[in-house]
């Protein structure tokens, strides 16, 4: 049994792996930089102690001090949360030699899922579809004109080591390689220690659509509805919602005939999310992410699963609470708020909250580490929240529109600039409401001649609200 999770992480993750622990009766151990002296994690946990100066590769990066800080209060567990050391095997093999318990998979599996290359190939030889491109990582440009000459353009060339858009880049043709090669390569080293990238073929017009799933790593697992995380900015997601609108039942199901067979053949253990591209009834696999994901609510609103106590209760030797085809319940959709000004670019915010009020209500949840007094530091990313809205009974989805249209006008933050008038500005967008979302969707909508963009309508100060 766990008695004591040590939290290595910060902001709203650590909050809610936090209040897990509170409800199991598992003790919690806050760790926390000199920046989050004031942080609610390091004010809820039952212990807290600080391992480092603000700068992320100081504290939160710093391996040595999160392991001492464990052995010093007594920690038998780990939880990484998500960013920062989550999906590090490193980390995950260490915190195994000094047997504690790793919450999420085993260091092997996190390696083999963690670069991207392989994981391709592991995904082929579980049946799981794979976009066409390289067998494994390209080393060199030539190789990069090898894959555009056996599967045509456009490419995209990816990190094999990690995403978000770090390392990628998309080649019109073969000329372009050389350059786009070189830029990604430095970029994937520069963000992930590994200048590693492979070739894919690029695809426009799709969807990101991803499957949540959990496992005990002893044959049995739970696979949950699918998200749709296809509304992004520079492939950062904003917006996530569950079930994906309009998705063909064919791609849904074998989505999760796929997920179930990949995480058969790992042997995974705990939470995971198996994430693919689809246009029309098409799925290709892209990549496992071996760690609790940001949207993670969404799916937690639509089938009552606290996925937190299930990667707990996993680790403990207890099983699943759940395990098969899980059923869902309604509608869900989850707004990241940020940081960020989108009047001005996105140019990130940093400062004082002077005022917080987060909203409430039937079918409302907000994930966050704010409060008024609050002073939001340039050392991390952006997230100061998440709002979750969820709503059931017939046309599910179009009442969780119209509850988060009302849940985001009621959001107020004051003493910097947020996303929030964004996410109003999507609420409104008529294609958005009827279901037709893509990964193109803002890049489309940011400018329009008619004057009617999304960010046209955030300059106007517009809040609008669907009916």
């Amino acid at each position: 049994m766990i008695n004591k999770v040590l939290v290595a992480n910060r902001g709203e993750v650590a909050l809610r792996v936090i209040r897990a622990c509170r409800e199991l009766g598992v003790r919690s151990v806050a760790v926390y930089s000199t920046a989050d002296a004031d942080s609610l994690h390091k004010l809820l946990a039952d212990e807290a102690i600080c391992i480092g100066p603000p700068e992320a590769r100081s504290s939160y990066l710093n391996i040595p001090a999160i392991i001492s800080a464990a052995e010093l209060t007594g920690a038998d567990a780990i939880h990484p949360g998500y960013g920062f050391l989550a999906e590090n095997a490193r980390f995950a093999e260490i915190c195994e030699a000094c047997n504690i318990k790793f919450l999420g998979p085993s260091s092997r599996v996190i390696a083999r899922m963690g670069d991207k290359a392989a994981a391709r190939q592991v995904a082929s030889m579980a049946g799981v579809p794979i976009t066409p491109g390289s067998d494994g990582p390209c080393w060199s440009a030539a190789e990069v004109k090898r894959v555009g000459a056996e599967i045509g353009y456009p490419l995209v060339i990816k990190a094999s080591a990690g995403g978000g858009g770090k390392g990628m880049r998309v080649i019109q043709a073969e000329d372009e390689i050389e350059s786009a090669f070189m830029s990604a390569s430095r970029e994937a080293g520069a963000a992930f220690g590994d200048g590693a990238v492979y070739a894919e073929r690029y695809m426009q017009e799709l969807r990101h659509v991803e499957v949540q799933v959990l496992a005990d790593g002893r044959g049995d697992a739970a696979i949950f509805p699918e998200r749709d995380c296809s509304i992004q900015r520079r492939y950062q997601k904003l917006v996530e919602e569950s079930p994906a609108p309009n998705l063909p039942e064919a791609a849904r199901e074998g989505m999760k005939a796929a997920s179930t067979a990949l995480v058969n053949s790992l042997g995974y253990e705990s939470a995971g999310t198996v994430e693919f591209v689809c246009i029309g009834e098409e799925f290709y696999f892209i990549e496992m992410n071996t760690r609790l994901q940001v949207e993670h609510p969404v799916t937690e609103m639509i089938t009552g699963v606290d996925l937190v106590a299930e990667q707990l209760r996993i680790a403990s030797g207890e099983g699943l609470s759940v395990s098969g085809d899980v059923a869902l319940r309604g509608h869900a959709m989850e707004f990241r708020i940020n940081a960020e000004d989108p009047r001005r670019n996105f140019l990130p915010q940093t400062g004082l909250v002077e005022f917080y009020n987060p909203p409430g209500g039937p079918g409302v949840r907000v994930d966050s580490h704010l409060y008024a007094g609050f002073k939001v530091a340039p050392y991390y990313d952006s997230l100061l929240a998440k709002l979750i809205v969820h709503a059931e009974g017939k046309a599910a989805r179009n009442a969780t529109l119209r509850r988060g249209a009302r849940a985001l006008d009621e959001f107020a933050v004051a003493g910097l600039e947020t996303t929030l008038p964004l996410h109003l500005a999507i609420l409104e967008d008529e294609e958005f409401r009827r279901g037709g979302v893509s990964t193109s969707f803002l890049a489309e909508r940011e400018l329009k001649s008619d004057g009617r963009g999304l960010l046209q309508l955030v300059a106007a100060n517009r809040s609008p609200s669907p009916t």
